[in-house]
């Protein structure tokens, strides 16, 4: 799978533009969430860098999901169709659509203009320090998933 780099002015653009072609009305190609509560699941990984809302995983689960998980997440290989969803993930009930489609725009430019060094080492809640490349790969891999999930 090629990775773009969600650290670059124009390939955020991009992704922004793709977002901006949601609409509430918009039904997934596969899979049960429904748009706005894709939007609110994409924004959890943003959620987790930039807001202390959602608590970080214990030692021993951090242990198991970097052993076991952390590969799938950060690797190159794009996710399955109807792959399973971690607890915090899971959205259930309507979302706002427009506030969760802002935030997810907002915080798509905030990783680009903090920047590649920012990230560089940065902890991640679930698998512990991470390079550049592996956070670019986490955001970019998950958000093209569900903007394809969605058609866009």
């Amino acid at each position: 799978m090629l990775m773009k780099n969600m650290f670059d002015a124009g390939v955020v653009d991009e992704q922004i533009n793709r977002i901006k072609r949601l609409t509430p009305a918009t039904i997934p190609q596969w899979g049960v969430m429904t748009v706005d509560q894709m939007l609110a699941h994409v924004n959890v990984p943003y959620i987790m860098v930039y807001e202390n809302t959602i608590p970080r995983a214990n030692w021993l689960l951090r242990k198991v999901l970097k052993t076991f998980v952390k590969n799938k997440v950060v690797g190159p290989d794009p996710y399955d169709r109807n792959t399973p969803t971690a607890p915090v993930f899971k959205m259930r009930g309507a979302k706002d659509f427009a506030v969760e489609q802002a935030k997810l725009i907002a915080y798509v430019r905030r990783v680009q203009q903090d920047g590649e060094k920012t990230f560089d080492g940065k902890e991640s809640a679930s698998f512990g320090p991470l390079t550049t490349a592996e956070w670019n790969v986490m955001f970019y891999k998950h958000l093209d998933h569900h903007l394809t999930q969605f058609g866009v």
